[in-house]
């Protein structure tokens, strides 16, 4: 997809008016330092779904579609294992959805596509596209992109696409005999989706963005800058600095996060929440290994590591982004990047939120900051999962909770009018629209 600098400098626009992230996660770190009780009532007490599928406070409601199996648009049945999503602004007060399934080759619910619409024939990952009416209704589903592998989460654009990342790093060469799960394609890219697409689309490997083990992406709009998360216990932060910003396909630099002082630091324990630390970037020259190692180049030059880096965001100029097993506990942190001013100055990052209580915060994973300024996570853990809301005073509050299974929540998102709230539960593969009045706290 490409677009003229004018549109890129309009999106840039648009993309830096989101809420401020910062407040309700720097009242929360307040309230952990002083003591203070860090729950709230947010909007009341979880109600006792009679479907058994989402348990939601009073006053709100949801409507499930799309779940694995279910007839699509397209005459195919709906992928499984539903994950990272984004909603964009469609015709006539519609919303896109785009999703992410996080599907292996051998998969009993993959993708449906030719094989001349696929990345890789033995793949069943990819994404769908989804239009959801005004009044919450399914209009229209469809596959946009297929053949790839282990689609977990991914990032909006501002100019208006998805990028879906593949989390696996399979080669040909691991392939074994009579596995079911052999490749016939290196794995572990990007891909990018329009939310405009209307059939699948050719599927092109964002090959200088990196062959890793991806998870997410923020856009910094800007700068254009792509700032990414790896997931594995040995994780590097990276950021993809792109020849012209908007067009990925026309390459770029990556880059990974080094803090200044502390060569090969690994931030799993040992870090102080509030203590902000220089960042210089490493470049990574082998951007497109045959083995797994372009983490091993970056921490062969000093790149720090990060214990499973999961969801991202950027707002107001900083991004946010969740290590979903660091911290002592092991129970997940989140930290801040700030970008530097100018091309000599790396920017800092610090320790944001380290609860090391499961009681608190279990596992982050997706982060998303609402249009009302309260941000959401999608907890990952162990037994029941819940959607966390931290509000303005750093209040944690359990928004939704999953009663039917012990699978995790996914894909949180808004849409564009800030009505609604879409959902996934990734097994057996739901998508929701959830709505209420976002203001009126209990």
């Amino acid at each position: 997809m490409t677009v003229s600098r004018r549109q890129f400098f309009t999106f840039v626009g648009a993309g830096a008016s989101c809420a401020v992230l910062a407040a309700p996660l720097k009242a929360l770190y307040s309230r952990e330092a002083s003591g203070k009780k860090v729950f709230g009532k947010g909007y009341g007490a979880l109600q006792k779904d009679p479907n058994g599928l989402l348990d939601l406070p009073k006053g709100f409601q949801y409507r499930a579609f799309s779940r694995t199996g279910d007839r699509m648009s397209d005459r195919n049945p709906v992928p499984g294992n539903h994950d990272g999503m984004a909603a964009f602004k469609g015709a006539i007060g519609t919303t896109i959805l785009v999703r992410n399934h996080e599907l292996s080759p051998s998969s009993s619910t993959p993708v449906i596509a030719p094989n001349n619409k696929k990345y890789d024939p033995l793949s069943g990952g990819g994404t769908t596209n989804l239009i959801v009416g005004a009044n919450r209704e399914l209009i229209k589903d469809y596959a946009t992109l297929a053949g790839t592998y282990r689609n977990c989460a991914g990032g909006a654009t501002p100019w208006g696409s998805w990028i879906s990342c593949e989390e696996n790093t399979s080669t040909p060469d691991t392939n074994t005999p009579n596995d079911p799960d052999n490749v016939s394609k290196l794995h572990g890219y990007n891909f990018e989706v329009p939310a405009s697409a209307t059939e699948l689309v050719d599927p092109m490997p964002l090959v200088s963005m990196g062959r890793f083990n991806h998870e997410a992406i923020a856009v910094d709009p800007r700068t254009g800058i792509v700032y990414q998360t790896e997931d594995r216990g040995d994780s590097l932060f990276y950021r993809f600095i792109p020849k012209k910003p908007g067009v990925l396909q026309a390459g770029g630099v990556l880059e990974a996060l080094k803090i200044k002082d502390k060569p090969q630091a690994n931030t799993k324990t040992g870090f102080k929440v509030g203590d902000r630390l220089q960042v210089e970037w490493v470049k990574i020259e082998d951007v497109n290994p045959v083995l797994d190692t372009v983490r091993v180049e970056g921490f062969s030059k000093g790149a720090a590591q990060f214990s499973r880096g999961e969801g991202i965001a950027y707002s107001n100029g900083e991004l946010y982004f969740t290590c979903t097993n660091g911290g002592a506990a092991g129970k997940g942190q989140v930290w801040r990047y700030i970008p530097g001013r100018n091309s000599t100055d790396g920017g800092t990052i610090e320790l944001f939120v380290e609860p090391n209580d499961a009681t608190v915060l279990e596992n982050p994973d997706n982060i998303i900051v609402s249009p009302f300024g309260d941000i959401f996570l999608c907890e990952d853990g162990d037994g029941t999962d819940y959607i966390v809301g931290v509000n303005s005073k750093g209040e944690l509050y359990k928004f939704a909770r999953n009663p039917f299974n012990d699978s995790e929540f996914c894909g949180v998102c808004f849409s564009p009018d800030g009505q609604t709230m879409f959902l996934n539960i990734q097994d057996p593969g739901i998508t929701f629209a959830i709505w209420g009045d976002w203001r009126n706290k209990a």
